[in-house]
Parts: structure tokens; sequence; C-alpha cells
């Protein structure tokens, strides 16, 4: 996979113009460091790029990030990560309810789980050899390790190669599976009418 890089560039206003009538901080926002790669690049050039490469927003992807990393023992302070959605992640503007906050959460998890089932389908499906399952699995898992390194992840290259692999001999497994499961099917059971053999 060639070397991906998101553009960045200077936001208007000076710092004085963005913080002009906001309240203090709370520490824990000052303190957190995730998404410090994109920290001059524009909303629209975020969101391009990652749009390109998955079926999120740039903007459930940076909550989803959020709520994650601000879950309690009672659930998500919805209102600290909306409140202070600019200051945490460097390419957002504006800041969030609770409930919008709550939304993009939601919309991220739904379109995870929908792609992971469109992914599984064309695995079990047969639609793709060993080989172009291999390819794919390392395509996406290049892309999920950059998103994770842009968030400030450090992705070990032993480990990377680690969960390809074991992601690899997994799949090779589900479609061997898938395969049986298949050809059991065909053998009792009428694909027109359902009459079994």
């Amino acid at each position: 996979m060639e070397s991906e890089s998101i553009e960045t560039e200077e936001r208007e206003g000076s710092e004085e113009e963005q913080n002009d009538g906001e309240g203090e901080t709370p520490e824990r926002v000052e303190k957190y460091d995730r998404f410090k790669k994109v920290d001059r690049a524009r909303y629209d050039r975020v969101n391009d790029f990652v749009r390109k490469r998955t079926y999120v927003t740039a903007r459930e992807w940076a909550i989803a990030r959020l709520c994650a990393d601000f879950r309690t023992e009672t659930g998500v302070e919805m209102t600290l990560v909306g409140e202070n959605l600019p200051e945490l992640v460097p390419f957002m503007e504006d800041t969030y309810t609770p409930q919008a906050v709550n939304q993009a959460r939601s919309s991220f998890e739904d379109k995870v789980r929908k792609s992971g089932a469109t992914f599984l389908y064309g695995a079990m499906s047969g639609f793709f050899t060993t080989e172009e399952l291999d390819e794919m699995m390392y395509e996406v898992t290049e892309t999920a390790r950059f998103l994770l390194e842009v968030e400030g992840a450090e992705v070990d290259v032993d480990h990377e190669t680690e969960v390809e692999d074991r992601i690899s001999d997994a799949m090779r497994e589900i479609r061997r599976s898938s395969e049986e499961l298949r050809e059991d099917e065909k053998e009792h059971e009428c694909p027109d009418c359902g009459h079994e053999f």
C-alpha cells in the first residue's frame, strides 16, 4: 500500500477567536493527546480521506474513539465529549450535544456491524479465492493500522504481522467451513423448492 497522508493547513482565526467566550477546559481534556498528527487538518480533508477507505465519516470515527477513551464504569461521558470536541479532536470545529455524540457513535457501530457482515458474507460465499482474501486482509489491515497511527497509537510491526497471520488463518478456516456447509446443502436440498433428497 502506498504511503498515505492527510494534508493539513492553517485554521482560520486566531487562538483567541477560537477560544473566545469559553470556560476553563477540564484537565483530562487538556491532557488528551490523540489525533495530534492531524492537528492542522480541516474536517473536509480528513473526512474525504476516511470516506475513501471506510464506510464511516471522520465525525463518526473521531467520536467513536472519544467514546471509547472517555468510558467510565457508568457509561460514556457524552457531555464532556460533546462540549470539548474541538479541543479533543483538532479537525472538529463545533461542539455537540450529548444526543449528537450518541447518534454519531451509534451510526459508527451500525456501519461497522454492516461492513463486517458484508465482508464475512463475501468470505463465506466462495466469491473470493484464498489468495484474494489474503490480499484483501492485507489491504484492510494497512488501512486500520494507518487510522490507529493517526489517532496516536504506536503499532509494532511484529504485532501487526502476528495479527495479520491470525486473521488470515481464521479467514481460511471460515472459507473451508463454509465450503463444507455449501456442499452439504447441495447434497440434501433442492435450491428451488427446498425439497430434501
